[in-house]
């Protein structure tokens, strides 16, 4: 079993940095585990004490059922992809891609296989001759994850991987790496400030901040259900609009300057509150004549996409964004009327920012 177990994981550093923060984990066998969030949220740091690059200041890491916390990385049977892919310019793809193996003392023959094998796997079969001077961006990629697969560790450990890429090669090797996942069904984790790629390859998402774990999910878990405003922000692009909102007494509106829409059953309870009113620009559509309840607002801002349209303008005070269908007619300064459905509105409490 390939598990990987992470209990009260912390670090300090000298400077009084606390860096991660009482982190608990269970990444399950042949799970791909993406940690996701803003830079400097202890993502990379939890992943390189997992890979033994960094010193645990307390806490447990086992992978498998072996407690690796003083353990070399060599020791701990996994594998690492970087960010900048960290290949030996002075090496071929082959030598690149067998110089673990044979640090290792592997025999000649097992070499050649595991790299031809990995080379066929991730089509790079013709460069194994090359210097990675000769490579673009996504063959060198390709090149540090066959570097790791020759070795059929327990675990892969993937460090913003494709960070480097264009915009389109990233997405191509996303696919690329789900692909691989599921043929090689081995653990992985995978670090990222990029929500897409985190929605787009993790079988559960852990989103962080500030060295702590804010909510553990599938994907569609944390965009449907976020646990609190950060989660709910950070998940979904477009970013969500919040607006700070009051509760009517009988629990039936939630109010502000210029924007009255129907609370859902769930904040009822709530009535004579202030709460933050989140709404997603998807939930919001332009109005009809059978919506009777809904605000009106002037557009600011289109943004045409092809496949969609965004409109930005003021409601509550706060700039918001809609996304709407790409036949939709608006003009930049036009009054519109948008409607929400009650049940796809989110609310936080307005110091805690926890949902409800």
């Amino acid at each position: 079993m390939s598990n990987v177990s992470i209990r009260k994981l912390n670090k300090n550093y000298e400077n009084g940095f606390h860096a991660v923060k009482d982190v608990d984990l269970e990444v399950r066998d042949k799970e791909f585990l993406v940690l996701v969030g803003p830079s400097g949220c202890g993502k990379t740091t939890t992943l390189r004490m997992v890979a033994g690059l960094e010193e645990i200041t307390s806490g447990e890491i086992r992978i498998g059922d072996q407690v690796v916390n003083d353990l070399p990385p060599k020791e701990r049977d996994i594998a690492m992809v970087f960010q900048n892919y960290a290949l030996y310019p002075h090496k071929t793809v082959f030598d690149n891609m067998a110089f673990g193996l044979q640090m290792r003392n592997y025999a000649k023959e097992e070499i050649l296989k595991r790299v031809r094998d990995a080379a066929e796997i991730l089509g790079i079969e013709m460069l194994l001759e090359r210097k990675p001077r000769q490579l673009s961006g996504g063959q060198r990629q390709r090149v540090a994850v066959g570097r790791a697969i020759v070795r059929h560790p327990q675990v892969f450990l993937f460090d913003e991987p494709l960070s480097n890429l264009d915009a389109k090669l990233r997405v191509q090797m996303r696919v690329e790496l789900k692909r691989l996942h599921e043929r090689l069904q081995t653990t992985a984790i995978y670090v990222t400030h990029d929500q897409v790629e985190a929605m787009t390859l993790g079988h559960r998402v852990v989103v962080m901040k500030d060295g702590r774990v804010q909510q553990i999910g599938e994907p569609l878990e944390l965009y449907g259900r976020p646990a609190n405003r950060f989660v709910a922000g950070f998940i979904g692009s477009p970013a969500m609009n919040f607006v700070e909102v009051s509760i009517s007494s009988d629990g039936r509106w939630a109010e502000t300057e210029g924007l009255r829409l129907p609370a859902p059953e769930r904040v009822r309870s709530h009535g004579g509150k202030r709460l933050t009113l989140g709404v997603r620009p998807e939930a919001m559509r332009l109005a009809n004549g059978s919506d009777e309840h809904g605000f009106a607002t002037a557009v600011d801002v289109i943004e045409p996409l092809g496949n969609e349209i965004l409109l930005n303008f003021q409601a509550g005070g706060v700039p918001m964004v809609a996304r709407v269908d790409p036949g939709v007619r608006v003009k930049a300064h036009e009054n519109v009327r948008f409607a929400v459905d009650p049940e796809r509105l989110h609310f936080f409490d307005a110091k805690t920012e926890s949902a409800i």
